[in-house]
């Protein structure tokens, strides 16, 4: 065919398509690559650029400084599983039947049928990884190479669940934490010191291996959920103990993703997402994190339990040194990756919206009118709504007037019923400590509205509200 046909039938192609109303599809080079490295139980107060002054963090801050740092941004969900199926499906956990954390051999997990990111990308022409933690069902079915992810290293569940726990191993009778490969189980761990460095060793492999394509790289690390471990390069690095010394870890790895990057030529067109799964397990005292100034951590809906440290790097088109104070959650995440990919969203109804144009500088406002706080088997707990925070009647967990544990040992919650509907306003008061309900009838008016009209989407199992747009997660049987 000469070049004259060959140039003639490309326009044909071009006006067809655009008659057609199909998107044409970037070059493949001209799609950003995605980094997402999310770890476990992390606290907002745990990074130098969200008030940590005892943990040096020189690589997350200087992405902060490269990038955008989010200031209300909420995990969907305050426990493992269900945070995890948020901000890979875009859905709000309960919309799709996962509640609190899976343990081994469950006979549930994250339904085939769900669209993750990884498979959204997939769809695109991207390459998959994940190198971590997975928690979205431990058989075959729902594992990650089912789930959109071309390749798999890392452990099916929490780090906990295995049988050296000194309270819970022998109560679980749990038996050995595997590690994965893809399919494949290559060990049992009885140590997990290197673990955090084998993870970034193979994600900086996943990059330089993909750089002439576009790839999504997803590195949820085990740690700092305990038990704590931390290899020998950073033992005794920190002024906040052994957790200290984890987090230096786990930044040292950042840095090591991002130089990769750098070293490929990749920055100006990678994206890369920091954040954590929820708030600090403080039951573990000088082996958990914090999350000041905000009240309660992980396990619950305050704000302790789901604000999380956020930090986004995009040379392209993330001014450096951006702070963003409107909320996020992390069901935003999927289509807003969806929006600068080009990529078509889930057939499925999901709750997240594209924050995009938040993230670029576009807008000031969050992209969604309120965000709903769910825990254990769909109960709403709370409403953020603008500056508000409104908390309905439920009992929570709280480690308030209660001995803190020890190196590596749990102290005991003790558990208290919020009676009332309590409203705090979190831009006077963001450790809430003063409610307002009784200033402010319009406003837990409105926000009341906005939850019923959620609860006959997703129910309210403590109410016995059912839900009329839930779906079923996937089971073994």
């Amino acid at each position: 065919m000469s070049l004259k046909s060959c140039y003639i039938l490309f326009l044909v192609t071009v006006i067809s398509q655009h008659i057609s109303g199909q998107k044409i599809k970037p070059a493949e080079k001209n799609r950003p690559n995605v980094i997402l490295i999310f770890t476990d139980d992390q606290g907002y107060n745990d990074v130098g650029v969200f008030g940590a002054n005892d943990i040096d963090t020189p690589n997350l801050d200087q992405m902060a400084a490269d990038g955008a740092k989010l200031t209300h941004f909420y995990a969907a969900q305050a426990v493992c599983s269900a945070s995890r199926a948020g901000i890979l499906t875009g859905a709000y956990p309960n919309r799709i039947g996962i509640h609190n954390a899976f343990m081994p051999n469950s006979k549930v997990g994250l339904h085939p049928d769900e669209t993750t990111l990884a498979e959204l990308l997939k769809e695109e022409g991207y390459t998959t990884a994940i190198f971590g933690k997975w928690h979205l069902g431990d058989a075959e079915q729902f594992m990650p190479n089912n789930q959109g992810f071309d390749e798999y290293y890392g452990i099916p569940y929490s780090n906990d669940m295995w049988p050296l726990h000194p309270q819970q191993g022998p109560i679980f009778d749990f038996g050995p934490l595997p590690l994965y490969e893809n399919q494949k189980v290559i060990d049992t761990l009885i140590d997990q010191t290197n673990l955090t460095t084998k993870i970034t060793e193979r994600s900086v492999d996943f990059i330089n291996r993909n750089k002439e394509n576009p790839f999504f790289l997803y590195v949820p690390h085990p740690q700092p959920h305990v038990p704590l471990f931390v290899s020998d390069k950073f033992k005794g690095k920190s002024n906040r103990g052994k957790y200290g010394d984890v987090i230096m870890e786990l930044d040292w790895s950042v840095g090591e993703i991002i130089k990769a990057v750098e070293r490929n030529g990749l920055t100006e067109n990678t994206i890369v997402i920091f954040t954590s799964d929820n708030g600090p397990w403080l039951a573990y005292g000088n082996h958990s994190g914090s999350a000041l100034p905000f009240r309660e951590g992980k396990g619950t809906g305050w704000e302790g339990g789901q604000r999380e440290p956020f930090i986004i790097k995009y040379p392209k088109e993330i001014k450096a040194g951006s702070i963003i104070e409107a909320p996020v959650m992390a069901i935003d995440i999927l289509p807003s990756i969806a929006e600068v990919t080009n990529a078509h969203l889930p057939e499925k109804e999901i709750d997240g919206k594209s924050a995009w144009s938040l993230f670029t500088g576009k807008t000031d406002e969050s992209p969604q009118e309120a965000y709903f706080f769910y825990y254990r088997v769909n109960e709403l707990f709370g409403v953020r709504y603008g500056k508000w925070k409104l908390y309905f009647p439920h009992r929570y967990r709280t480690m308030n007037g209660q001995k803190p544990g020890k190196d590596g040992f749990p102290g005991n919650y003790k558990m208290i019923d919020l009676k009332q509907i309590e409203l705090y306003n979190l831009e006077l008061d963001e450790s809430e400590t003063t409610d307002v309900a009784q200033a402010h009838p319009e406003v837990v008016k409105t926000i009341q509205q906005l939850a019923d009209d959620m609860r006959t989407k997703l129910g309210d199992s403590l109410l016995d509200i059912e839900g009329s747009e839930t779906r079923s997660p996937g089971r073994i049987d």
